[in-house]
């Protein structure tokens, strides 16, 4: 799959792992935003389901068994290049997900994993459309997860 001047969009899925009052934040290790703190996930792979996207991004990059939740959003990320064409195209699905076991490290495309206190999610450089979104799912999340699987 050519992630960098793509064919067609990619869809691609995020965690938003939340135990208690904090939230898990990776520093991506792999472009478009190296460096950047971010929600884990990643592209989804030919014949594989969202969910189950979701379960191997999050066990690839950050090393936790999760429960997988609701849809928080759907979104679209297109990063184009100084010439204007799309060097990347996102389709975007992030999750509401319950850390169940294992410790957070960072693999394969995380520089940095840290778990963040809701309170404190301003003191990293995240986008405003991030913020909004992790906001957005401790909402959901103090009202219930709805149709939850465990999955491990």
């Amino acid at each position: 799959m050519k992630r960098e001047y793509p064919d067609h969009p990619i869809i691609g899925v995020g965690a938003i792992i939340i135990t208690g009052e904090e939230v898990l934040l990776a520093r991506r290790g792999k472009g478009p935003g190296y460096g950047e703190w971010s929600i884990p996930g990643g592209a989804v792979e030919l014949g594989e389901k969202l969910e189950e996207a979701v379960i191997r991004e999050v066990c690839e990059e950050v090393n936790l068994v999760i429960r997988v939740g609701e849809v928080v959003e759907v979104l679209e990320r297109i990063f184009p290049d100084p010439e204007g064409r799309v060097q990347y195209h996102y389709v975007l699905v992030d999750f509401l997900c319950e850390h169940l076991s294992g410790k957070a490290k960072p693999s394969s495309d995380a520089l940095e994993v840290k778990w963040v206190h809701l309170s404190n999610i301003s003191r990293y450089r995240l986008p405003e459309r991030t913020k909004r979104i992790i906001q957005k799912a401790f909402e959901m999340r103090r009202r219930g997860m709805k149709n939850a699987k465990c999955q491990s």
